[in-house]
């Protein structure tokens, strides 16, 4: 593997190279295709479908081809593996903390080889700093947000009714979250009807862990993605808290609980308070049978959520003619009337602050306050867990939090062991 210094040399020394192999014009036409995480049809892929024909229909000049990859995990691998064999997209949707393995592997270029105009450069810092966070470092834009989210906490107002809590006040702190969380819980001898909160320990635990330690006080990784603190003592917190949901206040199911059934659970009444992303915002919305609150995640030392979701990664399989029709395409996608219907089609945040100052957006945050929740929460956010080699190093804290959470491993072990292998796995990106 190449070293870092000299990855980031080649890219942007090959910025301006010609076209990969097996470009395709169509009647004269600059042809470009992305990638988007998405695994079946659905409501997405419809929108996306509607956003290409718009932009085409405006920009003649310009082929737009959405090709819809499957979950975030498939679009890395098939945006990759397409672009080593030199059939690779143009644009790919893929997690935001990819793009430090993006860069090593030497796979895309920063955005601003190519937004080099006054106004490309207004569009780049017209997002929101949280947002950005995961794709900026060495001095250059490497991944621009679209598909982004915080977590939040979602709450079934009846319940609190139910339990003598006033629904208008979600717990805003650790102590109160638990005692409210044991008030909720309903029991029918020995079996649980409802939980008071879940959550989730399956597909990415670190994410939902990083809120926790984030409200301890402290952060998992380091600004240049070779440095992890899994094993401080507000790391260490952060899980004995978890855990004390689980055995002290016995409010939260023991084990693993599922991230893709938990949204369906708080529907079915089975949990009061789920902690998710704000990417179920319409899902919930749309299906909900009772009255539910969004909150902000409750303070240990601090506010606190990590950010979540996918940025566009501008790769190196493109001709020049290419770059600058992605460029376009995504300061069309981006702009603050898409990025604020993006937001309430989807319940994704929009990227920027001017797309709140919208007309739609205004209306649909006046008629429905939760949605404005995740952007306040953006003060408070940490970027999520990002380094070199990305995938194991995350891999190491979450088989670690999961023998906490399944096998009774005692947190700082764990997590010294998470520790210590992290700490391995980014030695040779140390400079």
């Amino acid at each position: 593997m190449r070293s870092p210094i000299t990855t980031r040399r080649t890219l942007l020394a090959g910025a301006g190279a010609l076209a990969a192999p097996g470009i395709v014009r169509a009647q004269g036409a600059t042809e470009i295709e992305f990638y988007f995480p998405v695994a079946v049809g659905g409501p997405i892929t419809k929108i996306i479908d509607g956003y290409a024909a718009d932009f085409m229909k405006e920009n003649p000049d310009i082929k737009v081809k959405p090709i819809y990859a499957g979950s975030y995990v498939d679009t890395l691998t098939k945006a990759v593996t397409a672009t080593k064999a030199g059939q690779g997209p143009q644009l790919a949707l893929t997690l935001a903390v990819d793009a430090y393995s993006l860069v090593d592997d030497e796979l895309i270029l920063p955005f601003e080889t190519v937004a080099t105009s006054a106004e490309d450069k207004a569009w780049l810092n017209s997002f929101y700093p949280a947002f950005m966070a995961n794709g900026n470092f060495d001095g250059h834009v490497w991944g621009l947000p679209f598909q982004r989210s915080t977590i939040v906490a979602y709450y079934n107002k009846d319940a609190f009714k139910e339990a003598g809590l006033d629904p208008e006040k979600p717990p805003a702190t650790w102590p109160e979250n638990a005692e409210m969380a044991t008030k909720l819980t309903k029991r029918e001898g020995d079996r649980v009807t409802r939980w008071g909160i879940q959550i989730p320990a399956s597909g990415f635990p670190y994410w939902l862990y990083q809120a926790l330690v984030a409200q301890a006080g402290a952060e998992l990784s380091g600004a240049n993605g070779t440095k992890t603190f899994y094993n401080s003592p507000e790391a260490v917190a952060a899980a004995d808290y978890w855990l004390e949901l689980v055995n002290k206040y016995k409010c939260h199911p023991p084990g693993i609980v599922d991230w893709g059934t938990t949204p369906r659970d708080f529907l079915e009444g089975k949990v009061a308070i789920i902690w998710t992303t704000t990417g179920n915002l319409t899902n919930i919305k749309n299906n909900a049978k009772f009255p539910f609150g969004v909150a902000m995640l409750p303070a240990g030392k601090r506010l606190g959520s990590p950010t979540g979701g996918g940025n566009f990664h501008l790769f190196k399989s493109g001709t020049p003619a290419q770059r600058t029709a992605s460029l376009r395409f995504l300061r069309w996608a981006t702009s603050p009337e898409r990025a604020a219907q993006w937001g309430i089609d989807t319940g994704y945040v929009a990227t920027r602050a001017d797309a709140w100052e919208t007309a739609a957006m205004k209306a649909y945050v006046a008629s429905f306050p939760a949605a404005a929740v995740a952007r306040d929460q953006l003060k408070f956010a940490v970027p999520e867990l990002s380094t070199h080699d990305n995938q194991r190093v995350t891999q190491a804290l979450n088989d670690e939090l999961q023998a906490i959470l399944t096998a009774g491993k005692p947190p700082k072990a764990a997590l010294d062991a998470a520790q210590e292998k992290a700490t391995r796995l980014l030695k040779p990106y140390v400079r």
